[in-house]
């Protein structure tokens, strides 16, 4: 546990393409015990983007933490392993569950991971919903509100589409 007791904002991409409503429920879970209340925005279903393959699950949860960010990152890859994720040398794959920090308040730092993280300017699954949960706060680099940035993002890009999902804390 980290020695500063301030609280966190953070903000979590979830991506899952394989028996994705298991593991998709398994991370949410697993985020729960670790960060406790979540908001999360819909879950989107998405085409896969630089590789063939099955069509992803895709949202972002909110969560607040004492954690420090190297110690948030050790949480979400120990919820990755926990679901079987394999790491590989592609970038572009299938995985059964994807967890990736996207904001810790707005700082900006390249140190001990790039935040913001750049996909959240590039991808439709990332910022449409963070737009949905996040959708007054600034980018820290872009000073514009996640529901301007998606207003202005090419929605040609990138197909995704809202789906009924239900999870449940347990």
């Amino acid at each position: 546990m980290s020695k500063d007791a301030k609280q966190h904002t953070i903000f979590i991409s979830v991506g899952s393409n394989v028996d994705k409503e298991k593991h998709t429920k398994a991370g949410l879970q697993g985020m729960y015990q670790a960060f406790g209340t979540l908001i999360l925005s819909s879950v989107f279903e998405s085409e896969s983007v630089g590789f063939e393959g099955n069509n992803f699950y895709n949202l972002v949860v909110k969560a607040t933490t004492t954690l420090s960010i190297a110690e948030v990152c050790r949480v979400l890859k120990q919820i990755e392993q926990q679901n079987k994720r394999q790491r590989g040398e592609q970038k572009f794959a299938p995985r059964t569950l994807d967890l990736d920090l996207l904001l810790y308040d707005a700082l900006v730092i390249t140190q001990p991971i790039i935040l913001p993280r750049p996909e959240v300017l590039y991808n439709a699954f990332v910022l449409w919903p963070l737009a949905e949960i996040a959708g007054d706060e600034l980018h820290p680099l872009e000073q514009k509100s996640y529901r301007d940035l998606w207003q202005d993002y090419d929605k040609s890009q990138q197909k995704l589409w809202a789906i009924e999902f239900d999870w449940k804390p347990s």
